[in-house]
C-alpha cells in the first residue's frame, strides 16, 4: 500500500490520506479485520507529520471504516468495505460531474470529452486485464 500525500494539491493532506485508504479498502487491498500501517509507519511513508495520520485515523473511525484497538492498532471493520465504497462512490461522482459541468462550459465538445473517458476505460482495463483491452470497439 503506497499513501504518498501531493504538496501542492488543495486538499489537506490527512484527507488525501483517508481517501487512499478508503480506496483500498473499495478495492480489497485491504478487508475486513486487516490492521492498518502503525501511525508512525504511515507517517513516514507519507512523509507527513505523525499528527497528520492520527487526524485522518480518527476520520475514518468517525466514518466506521475503521475501529482503533487500545494498544494494538487500527483495524477495517465488517462495515468498512460497504462505507468506503459508498463514500468514496459519493465524493468521486461529485467530482466528476463538476469536471464535466466545467468542460463542457469551457467549450470542450461531447465527442472529445467522450474520447477521454473511452481512454481512461482502456487505460483502467489494461492494468486490470493485461492483453485485453475493455471497451474496444472491434
Amino acid at each position: 500500500m503506497n499513501h504518498r500525500v501531493d504538496p501542492d494539491s488543495l486538499v489537506p493532506p490527512s484527507q488525501q490520506l483517508v481517501a487512499a485508504i478508503l480506496d483500498a479498502i473499495a478495492r480489497g487491498e485491504l478487508g475486513v479485520g486487516d490492521k492498518l500501517p502503525s501511525v508512525r509507519g504511515l507517517a513516514a511513508e507519507a512523509l507527513v507529520n505523525p499528527n497528520t495520520v492520527t487526524k485522518a485515523y480518527r476520520d475514518l473511525e468517525h466514518l466506521g471504516a475503521t475501529e482503533g484497538r487500545n494498544g494494538s492498532g487500527v483495524y477495517v471493520t465488517a462495515a468498512g468495505p460497504d462505507v468506503a465504497r459508498a463514500v468514496r462512490s459519493a465524493e468521486t461522482l461529485h467530482a466528476f460531474r463538476e469536471a464535466a459541468k466545467q468542460a463542457v462550459s469551457a467549450g470542450h465538445e461531447l465527442v472529445v470529452l467522450q474520447e477521454v473517458l473511452e481512454r481512461v476505460l482502456q487505460q483502467r482495463g489494461e492494468r486490470e486485464q493485461p492483453g485485453e483491452v475493455r471497451g474496444s470497439k472491434a
